[in-house]
């Protein structure tokens, strides 16, 4: 009999409670593992985690209540012990990038024989990393376009002055140039002398575009939040 202490505390998030029930009765089966909570969304998968602090969170890619991959950030951040298995309806490259890039321990598809499943998880926990051995060719592709690409968006972002990520925020949040200027103290008419700067440091032909290019690169994390009349601003450190 295995010293409680030994066992292996499981997660499971997936929007489908059959399937929760079908892997609890699987695992709960096995000597070593044992399911502690059970989630149905993004957000109750974090809230059981902090209260449950699992070992492993089996994590399906499709689930709901906030995406999988917010849902790894947010594991990782709030219960670091707690590594995430992703499991995928597919063979996705996209899904695995992201995930991985996000912090996930392994990925596999819900095809996957039960038995792999099983030993992917006492993997993670012992703090393996677990991809389908076809699909590391294109994780490798993947991630290191994506890392070109951050690099060449993150020296954009940088050229950006203190007031311009200021502007550059609130024009993310659909503000118009007396919205700007009013939050900023600002005339209309310099909100959007910044902004035609911000464009060309960005390389972005219009306002959509440098709103695109704010919310798929900028380090939100790293910014500093302060107040206004319209809400936090997000400005870059100083």
């Amino acid at each position: 009999m295995i010293d409680e202490e030994e066992l292996v505390r499981i997660l499971i998030a997936d929007g489908q409670s059959l399937f929760r029930e079908a892997m609890r009765a699987i695992i709960d089966a096995e000597h070593d593992l044992r399911v502690v909570a059970e989630a149905g969304t993004g957000l109750q998968a974090v809230e059981a985690a902090v209260r449950t602090e699992p070992d492993v969170a089996l994590v399906y890619a499709g689930l709901e209540g906030t995406d999988a991959i917010r849902t790894i950030g947010l594991l990782r951040e709030r219960v670091p012990g707690c590594r995430v298995l992703i499991l995928a309806g597919e063979e996705h490259h996209g899904i695995l990038a992201a995930s991985v890039e996000a912090g996930a321990a392994g990925f596999l598809t819900k095809g996957s024989p039960l038995a792999d499943v099983l030993e992917a998880t006492r993997a993670v926990a012992r703090g393996e990393t677990v991809i389908p051995p076809r699909m590391l060719g294109g994780l490798l592709s993947r991630l290191t376009t994506r890392k070109r690409e951050r690099d060449l968006a993150q020296e954009r972002l940088s050229r950006l002055t203190h007031r311009e990520w200021e502007v550059l925020s609130l024009l993310a949040r659909g503000a118009d140039n007396e919205t700007i200027g009013a939050a900023l103290v600002i005339s209309p008419h310099t909100a959007r002398t910044h902004i035609q700067n911000i464009l060309s440091k960005l390389g972005a032909h219009s306002r959509l575009e440098a709103t695109s290019f704010y919310f798929r690169n900028g380090d939100i994390d790293g910014l500093i939040v302060e107040e206004d009349a319209v809400g936090p601003v997000y400005a870059a450190p100083a």
